[in-house]
């Protein structure tokens, strides 16, 4: 497919886009910044201006598109990562119009260019537990896509919002428009730093429900939405299938859950932001559990 992605030079975008390209996909990366990868071709652009984005999706995909004289791409499907990625980095009213605006150019564009096929990143943190004031539980566990979205900060809010303008431009449209709530993303090299602190305090991992989603396997998660037509207006987490952390599930029911309620029976060490919807929708199989990569 031909695939203009907005955000590939970021942490999960850069894994995601290498990820479609050893797939075959063709892919335009827009972005701020260029990404150096072989085979990618990049587009200056700023999201959140409208002019930029239509320009960019009536681009040309490569230079070979322009020698070729083949005519600006149609493209097959857009993929939306761009965004400032958390709070703390800009003020949140920046965050918020800077989240809100591109997301809705973005899919404007998208549907008004004839594109079918739209993928956006949404958050975990639509949930409400990752960036709330002091210690915010989970209504219930493990945490599906039917959890209520509580968000009370500026970046969440944004996600939140994002949704519903995918929601809604699909009803108007019949786009496939699907929002991944992608979990804390772990690159390769973040197992040897990262994972020494989680084993020796696990409660670190608490404000991201003890979850995390291989950014590789986020690659495999948007190309399977890619390939996956039909389904309309969706929502699906992004998790791998256990935990951050070196400890059963039921050991951090008894210190962390044990007055949430259980929706259902989970395995030893099932994660709670649950994955269950790309598995038995988009097929998902996990390749990249951290235990391939550090022992505790």
């Amino acid at each position: 497919m031909r695939v203009l992605f907005t955000g590939g030079s970021g942490k999960a975008g850069r894994h995601v886009v290498g990820y479609l390209l050893d797939q075959g996909h063709e892919v335009l990366n827009v972005d701020l910044t260029p990404l150096d990868l072989p085979g990618v071709n990049n587009l200056i652009a700023d999201v959140t201006d409208a002019g930029e984005v239509y320009g960019a999706m009536n681009s040309y995909l490569s230079i070979d598109d322009v020698r070729d004289a083949t005519g600006p791409a149609h493209f097959d499907a857009v993929v939306h990562f761009a965004a400032i990625p958390r709070i703390q980095i800009k003020p949140d009213n920046e965050t918020f119009r800077v989240n809100t605006i591109s997301t809705y150019n973005v899919i404007e564009a998208a549907v008004k260019c004839g594109i079918k096929k739209i993928i956006f990143a949404s958050s975990e943190t639509t949930y409400g537990v990752c960036f709330a004031n002091g210690v915010r539980k989970p209504e219930y566990i493990p945490v599906d896509e039917a959890h209520p979205t509580v968000p009370e900060d500026s970046y969440a809010m944004s996600k939140v919002a994002n949704e519903v303008t995918g929601e809604c431009f699909q009803r108007r449209t019949g786009a496939d428009i699907y929002a991944l709530r992608i979990n804390n993303v772990m690159e390769p090299e973040d197992y040897a730093k990262l994972w020494p602190r989680y084993f020796e305090d696990p409660s670190v991992r608490r404000t991201n429900l003890f979850a995390y989603i291989d950014a590789r396997d986020l690659g495999q998660i948007v190309d399977r939405c890619l390939k996956t037509d039909g389904l309309g207006y969706q929502v699906f987490n992004a998790s791998n299938d256990t935990h951050s952390v070196n400890v059963t599930t039921d050991e951090l029911i008894a210190e962390y859950y044990a007055d949430v309620p259980k929706k259902a029976e989970m395995g030893e060490y099932e994660t709670f932001f649950s994955n269950k919807k790309i598995r038995d929708v988009l097929g998902f199989v996990e390749e990249h559990d951290w235990r391939k990569y550090v022992k505790p």
